[in-house]
């Protein structure tokens, strides 16, 4: 190959590569249709993932119907909280989330008044007396 065929099969090269990328970037950018007008090979490659979860887990299979159905009845601010949790949930190292699991368990039958006073006597606590409070008050295991 002569270099003038060489340069020239490396500039078409590059353009292939930068119309192909120009074309995702355009297949990005592009609404979606709505539900009700996606193929049915596109709902599948949405749905795909929580059948396979559903599956796998068949213990886990009212958790998740019934966090489907608050999760419709939340408004939209609500959700947007709910991720927000969710995100810092993801964030956390393992002690953090043994932490966590410990309050919430304890404060799921406390009322308004005394999660108040729990989360307030939290704050107010060293490392060392949450690690204490922790032992004394265990979160069952996931």
């Amino acid at each position: 190959m002569t270099n003038k065929a060489y340069w020239l099969a490396a500039a078409l090269a590059l353009a292939g590569l930068a119309s192909a990328a120009q074309a995702q970037d355009r297949t990005q950018s592009i609404p979606l249709p709505a539900w009700e007008q996606l193929t049915p090979a596109q709902r599948d490659e949405l749905i795909a993932p929580m059948r396979e979860r559903w599956n796998r887990s068949p213990e886990d299979r009212q958790r998740m119907y019934d966090h489907a159905k608050r999760w419709r009845s939340m408004s939209p601010d609500e959700r947007r909280e709910a991720r927000k949790g969710m995100h810092r949930w993801e964030k956390m190292d393992p002690a953090r989330r043994e932490q966590a699991r410990a309050l919430f368990e304890r404060m799921r039958t406390m009322s308004p008044e005394e999660r108040k006073a729990l989360r307030d006597q939290w704050h107010a606590m060293t490392p060392e007396q949450r690690q204490q409070w922790i032992d004394k008050n265990p979160a069952r295991k996931p």
